[in-house]
């Protein structure tokens, strides 16, 4: 993760565990591989090693949404569940719903990450934004997010590689318009 520099642009310190995160497509990621939209257009089933009683916080941006305008406020939210009692994803209180991979055509590779931290304590509740909307999830900054809530360091996480193919206008469609 340093060297494609998701540290120390999105995290400070790299996670202890790797998130095992697979697609209904039926593929896996493996740090750093592309994928294509069209794989990853649906939601992940995602896995680490968990304490039963506690709570975590997954989520999972694009950080390279170009913006010469403000380059240091670019990250796209495409996941937020918070208080997941121990691995169990669906049992937790999704924020954001998931969207797939959208890079618009013309700007290369996108990195996606997804990181799971273990919480201090319950988080009460954020505003709940649907799969169909783009409001609460452009310029986002994973760092601030992390501050507010006490979140320390991920415990666990994971990354791709995504460029744009013919699913992009699609998920653009439902989400964007």
């Amino acid at each position: 993760m340093e060297s494609s520099g998701i540290i120390p642009e999105i995290i400070d310190n790299k996670p202890k565990g790797l998130l095992q995160v697979t697609y209904p497509s039926g593929v896996k990621v493996e740090l750093g591989k592309e994928l294509t939209p069209t794989q990853v257009k649906d939601q992940p089933t995602v896995s680490w090693e968990a304490e039963d009683d506690a709570l975590y916080t997954l989520f999972m941006v694009d950080p390279d949404v170009p913006s010469r305008a403000e380059p240091t406020s670019r990250e796209i939210l495409h996941w937020l569940v918070i208080n997941i009692p121990g691995n169990k994803v669906a049992e937790g209180q999704t924020v954001a719903e998931y969207i797939g991979s959208g890079p618009p055509e013309g700007t290369g590779l996108h990195r996606y990450v997804i990181f799971v931290f273990k919480q201090p304590n319950k988080i009460e509740s954020e505003k709940f934004i649907p799969k169909t909307s783009s409001e609460g999830r452009v310029k986002v900054k994973s760092k601030d997010f992390i501050v507010k809530y006490n979140l320390g360091d991920p415990i666990a996480g994971n990354s791709y590689q995504a460029q744009y193919d013919d699913y992009v206008p699609i998920l653009t469609a439902q989400v964007f318009n």
